[in-house]
């Protein structure tokens, strides 16, 4: 799909994120940048969060971890968009706006404690929350009730491309008339037990317990927690509201592996394509490429799997461009990961600073692209328009998936 005049942009007009470095947006870009780690013990915990200091006893007592870090996100983003009392209060057709909020796997937390309570107590002793609670659909459901949104809603779950498919759907949506606003993003709090033993039994975890993307050293992911959330708006509806745009979701790619349930292709080729894709989408050229915010996940085959394919993509345009991973900082959040990265990128286009790859030290001769080692830098642009980032996310399953972000107008 190439770029068309009779499609409506997709402005952004609102960020929230909780993460490993704490909650908000703007708190986890500047940390990263500032080259603070939130990663402890080989674990991305989300800390700082407390969900009596951001939620009711209701919404805590009936909500997964997950569907709460999604609550607390949309929140942000929701404000920052100034709907201020809900959809319809901010002028906005509630049947008319939307939610679409991803998941790798749901409410894991829930499942691990409700089954450990029907083996030691008795299946009548299992909480009649346990599968609202579970759902991966919880989240968004949640956020409409608080919000009254009436449009569509649903869960995207493609693994660890979850919320970087939630935001390129959110963009056809209002792209093609289905939806005049979005709240779209990914959520994840799968830090369990059971998950950490499967993916360690997988060998997909780092055993230092660091992550360092396209690192010689690299060894694996480090699992993290939290949540990213977007509001997207078509562009009449955001310039009517005297909405402060923050950026738009200029082009979306998706493509497929078709390889192997955990490994990506090694050639990079698909995922090449689905880099190509987002170019065209957005009708714009490699050489107008200023940053790439990359799926990074620290494991030796995805880094040079995804470094070809950026090379494949973009040519000799990529030879140049930084490259960074904010999952250097914060770890791997899975089914987050692709919306919370999208965040970052938004909050870098906004503020002109570079996140680093945090960890890179030893560089690997086979993978030879700039990761922005060592500490932030400033974004340059040199061809006069609004800067442009892609966000790649490559998952399990062999999803593969490139937003293209363009930088607010001046």
């Amino acid at each position: 799909m190439s770029a068309s005049a009779d499609r409506r942009r997709v402005f952004v007009t609102g960020i929230g994120a909780v993460s490993p470095l704490g909650i908000g947006a703007e708190r986890l870009h500047e940390r990263w940048a500032a080259g603070e780690v939130g990663i402890s013990d080989g674990l991305g915990r989300a800390g700082e969060f407390d969900p009596a200091e951001h939620l009711s006893v209701k919404e805590a007592r009936r909500l997964d971890r997950f569907s709460q870090f999604a609550l607390v996100a949309a929140g942000e983003a929701i404000a920052q968009a100034g709907w201020v009392g809900g959809a319809a209060e901010s002028g906005l057709d509630p049947y008319r706006v939307a939610c679409v909020i991803a998941t790798g796997i749901g409410g894991q937390g829930t499942i691990e404690t409700q089954l450990e309570v029907m083996r030691e107590r008795g299946p009548r002793q299992v909480s009649p929350l346990g599968i609202p609670q579970y759902m991966p659909n919880a989240a968004a459901a949640a956020i409409t009730m608080k919000h009254g949104i009436r449009g569509q809603s649903f869960q995207v779950g493609s693994a660890c491309a979850s919320g970087a498919h939630a935001v390129g759907l959110a963009m056809r949506m209002i792209q093609y008339g289905e939806a005049d606003a979005v709240v779209c993003g990914g959520t994840e709090a799968t830090l369990t037990e059971f998950a950490e033993a499967s993916f360690r039994n997988m060998q997909a975890l780092s055993e230092s317990g660091v992550s360092r993307p396209f690192d010689l050293r690299r060894d694996g992911f480090v699992m993290g927690e939290g949540a990213g959330v977007l509001v997207l708006e078509a562009e009449e509806a955001a310039r009517s509201r005297g909405a402060t745009v923050l950026g738009e979701i200029a082009g979306y790619g998706s493509t497929t592996d078709a390889h192997h349930l955990t490994a990506p292709d090694p050639s990079g080729t698909p995922a090449s394509r689905a880099i190509e894709l987002a170019l065209a989408d957005a009708g714009t050229e490699p050489g107008e490429v200023d940053y790439i915010n990359a799926h990074g996940t620290s494991t030796p085959l995805n880094d040079a799997a995804e470094t070809r394919a950026i090379k494949a993509a973009l040519g000799e345009a990529a030879r140049t461009l930084p490259v960074s991973s904010t999952k250097s900082a914060i770890g791997h959040l899975l089914g987050a990961a692709g919306a919370i990265e999208a965040v970052v990128t938004v909050r870098t286009l906004l503020t002109g600073v570079i996140g680093p790859t945090l960890g890179y030290e030893v560089p690997d001769p086979e993978l030879d692209l700039d990761y922005v080692p060592g500490e932030a830098r400033p974004l340059i642009t040199s061809n006069g328009h609004p800067p442009l980032a892609l966000s790649n996310s490559f998952a399990f399953g062999g999803h593969n998936v490139t937003l293209a972000i363009r930088g607010a107008e001046s």
